[in-house]
């Protein structure tokens, strides 16, 4: 009998890629690559919204939100030249005490002293230009004094506060209170406008010399100051505002008899590519500024009718490495001996340069004893 063929398996079945229909492979390799590049694009779309939307985001929210958190009890000055400045004043009352912050600091970094005295006295802060809500002034706007001193240097800072406290008619004179780059401010202003200040009040003040520190330069220039180019960049992409809305980022004044519209605003600071370009300036010329102030200081003495006050910490910075603060505290101490060795010193325990917001009563209270004498003062006359 014939055998039947033995089915074909499935292997058999195979047609060789050899042997296949071009047409269709043709086809089966397109298909491929259109769904290859299909899924390339829907990538790139992605990235291109992460990369566009957060911006764009940020930018508009900031454009409402600058209108929206001025503070209400503050003022736009026009100090000339088209140049507008941020002034808060709070309280009735003289001497008035003006005060001027740290680094890439908002007037809002004063907000617990401001409160305290305000009680007693009219007390007044203010936004260097390019910080919270003083603009920079544009280039064909000049003063002639960026010339001679620079932008973003003590010498420009201190004729800006001078033109904002002659336009706002700040009482004189006045007690003047700075904090580190603000106390670089005040010793330059009281040298040069003497005349107008009663009493030098240094907080945490900067050394003149202590950028002749090459481990102080490599911190200052080869960390600090990029760590907070890296956070303006972050806030001019949106991601700071993400971050915050993330509870990753969170501001430095905050708690529960801090009002809301303090914390919004800080909040719009962060997320402010203006103002971090602002801060990261004043950081950068810094050494320039220190500079200044002790070219200043030699050139015009103080005036011995004016009383100094040095308030210091246990450190300059709590997160900066141990051996730079005790280069400081080292520096620090011999500066005031030879510059101001009559200064009266108030020394806070357990307290770096963030005191002004973090231990404010300590500061409020010396404040609050120079108030009183010269209110005292004025009674007898």
């Amino acid at each position: 009998m014939r055998r039947k063929p033995e089915a074909r398996t499935s292997s058999e079945e195979r047609v060789s890629p050899d042997k296949q229909d071009p047409k269709l492979l043709r086809r089966t390799e397109a298909k491929g690559k259109v769904t290859y590049w299909s899924v390339l694009i829907n990538i790139g779309k992605c990235l291109l919204l992460i990369v566009i939307i957060p911006p764009f985001l940020n930018y508009a929210s900031l454009q409402r939100e600058g209108q929206m958190l001025v503070p209400k009890d503050g003022q736009i000055v026009d100090v000339g030249l088209g140049q507008k400045m941020h002034l808060l004043c709070k309280g009735k009352g003289i001497p008035v005490v003006v005060l001027d912050g740290p680094a890439g600091m908002s007037s809002d970094i004063w907000f617990y002293i401001q409160e305290s005295l305000a009680t007693m006295t009219k007390v007044c802060t203010y936004d260097r230009m390019g910080l919270g809500f003083s603009k920079r002034s544009m280039q064909n706007e000049t003063t002639g004094t960026e010339k001679v001193w620079g932008m973003s240097t003590t010498g420009r800072m201190v004729d800006d506060l001078h033109r904002l406290l002659q336009a706002a008619g700040v009482a004189k004179p006045f007690i003047l209170v700075g904090s580190a780059l603000g106390a670089l401010n005040a010793r330059f202003y009281s040298h040069i406008h003497d005349m107008q200040v009663s009493d030098l009040v240094l907080i945490d003040p900067i050394p003149e010399d202590i950028f002749e520190e090459d481990q102080w330069k490599e911190y200052w220039l080869g960390k600090l100051v990029p760590s907070l180019q890296a956070r303006q960049f972050s806030a001019a992409t949106g991601l700071s505002r993400m971050l915050i809305i993330l509870g990753a980022i969170e501001p430095s004044i905050k708690g529960e008899d801090v009002p809301e519209e303090v914390i919004q605003r800080q909040k719009y600071l962060l997320s402010n590519p203006a103002h971090q370009s602002s801060a990261v300036d004043e950081h950068y010329f810094l050494n320039e500024s220190a500079a200044q102030v002790r070219d200043i200081t030699k050139f015009k003495p103080l005036s011995s009718r004016m009383t100094v006050s040095a308030i210091t910490a246990d450190s300059f910075d709590g997160q900066m490495p141990e051996h730079l603060n005790q280069m400081v505290a080292k520096l620090q101490k011999k500066f005031l001996e030879e510059s101001y060795p009559s200064a009266n010193h108030v020394h806070i325990k357990g307290a770096d340069w963030r005191m002004i917001y973090e231990k404010p009563s300590a500061i409020s209270q010396h404040l609050k004893r120079l108030v009183n004498q010269r209110q005292a003062e004025q009674q007898s006359q």
